[in-house]
């Protein structure tokens, strides 16, 4: 049975640096949890405490209500897919499957269970292939039957997709989801990779120097997300200062009480009149560049007054016709699409999309 997970004020220094700075969480039984994140967020590090690697300096993980604190990495009942596979390669692939069942003294038959772990993998009958045979793609899925084997209550990836090619990689990210919805084993993981967050995951954990900075469903983050450093993390999108005023030109409505703050529009909010755009509010702008991406297409364009161009997302049809560099085009858009986020002040956020004065 999958456990929840609930973490509790975790502080952790290592070398003088504070790496996790009061993070909590909780995760549902059953659920597949994303932590994303910059490298040197604290991501891996709070992967690594989960799993009994690290202690931290404060706080406490409960698994299932129980405190694991004190418990060793082989007493939480895990099952942990690193980075490399951490394959044997001089075993066979069913040697590789069987290992933690021989280690755990896991009590069953154990044959049978490699080969049902292998069939749910879609390895069935490479039980006796030498694992240095396998492809990438292949070892990925021994080292997710090996993890799954002895029946964890939790289950810890640590990039499990990051050394395959973007095809497989997105070819594999339907696949691991569907076999942990059939195990229903409770999963967290960690990744880089925005795209593999949001495609895989129940809920998103973002995570910035040590700190959540939100967690929420795909969907909320992505559209909704809490302040200008998630707005940029999670995806492209166009940001545009709200002044004294209420104005975030070029949008036409007035925000007048979210002035200092920034109107948020991802690129395929926007859309163009030309190209069967739809939209009650619009504003006009030059085509700058045109990047044709097979389903899509994304377009750059200047809006006199901008520093910085805009960025347009459209779905292709096929229909054969592209915006053009120089061609002038109504953009429009929803105004329900528009939100607010707290801005960064940072130093990148005042160069982008702010007034020419």
């Amino acid at each position: 049975m999958s456990q929840d997970v609930e973490i509790i004020g975790l502080n952790l220094t290592l070398s003088g640096h504070k790496i996790l700075n009061d993070v909590n969480l909780k995760v549902q039984a059953g659920s597949f949890v994303t932590l994303l994140g910059p490298s040197g967020c604290g991501k891996s590090t709070t992967l690594n405490v989960l799993a009994g690697f690290l202690k931290p300096d404060e706080g406490r993980i409960l698994f299932g209500g129980r405190d694991v604190q004190d418990s060793p990495p082989g007493a939480r009942q895990l099952g942990i897919v690193f980075q490399n596979y951490a394959i044997f390669p001089h075993m066979t692939v069913g040697e590789n499957v069987m290992f933690p069942l021989v280690a755990q003294s896991w009590r069953g038959n154990r044959p049978a269970r490699v080969a049902e772990m292998l069939e749910l993998v879609k390895l069935g009958g490479y039980a006796d292939r030498k694992a240095s045979t396998l492809s990438g793609g292949q070892l990925q899925r021994v080292a997710l039957a090996r993890a799954l084997a002895p029946s964890p209550q939790i289950l810890l990836l640590d990039e499990p997709l990051s050394a395959l090619d973007k095809q497989l990689r997105e070819a594999m990210q339907v696949e691991l989801k569907s076999i942990q919805r059939e195990v229903g084993v409770t999963t967290i993981s960690v990744t880089h990779d925005q795209s593999e967050a949001l495609a895989m995951s129940d809920q998103v954990v973002v995570m910035n120097q040590g700190v959540v900075e939100q967690a929420g469903t795909a969907e909320d983050m992505y559209n909704t997300p809490n302040n200008e450093f998630l707005a940029r993390f999670l995806g492209e999108v166009n940001l545009f200062p709200i002044n004294a005023a209420g104005e975030a030109f070029p949008l036409a409505e007035r925000l007048p009480d979210q002035a200092g703050r920034l109107a948020l529009a991802r690129p395929e909010d926007f859309s163009i009149a030309e190209f069967g755009g739809r939209g009650d509010n619009r504003f006009t702008a030059v085509v700058d560049q045109v990047q044709f991406q097979g389903g899509s297409c994304r377009i750059e364009a200047r809006v006199h007054g901008l520093l910085e161009p805009i960025i347009i997302r459209l779905p292709y049809g096929g229909h054969g016709s592209l915006p053009v560099q120089g061609q002038q085009i109504t953009v429009t858009y929803a105004w329900s699409h528009v939100h607010t986020v707290s801005s960064g002040n940072t130093k990148a956020a005042s160069l982008l999309h702010h007034l020419v004065k």
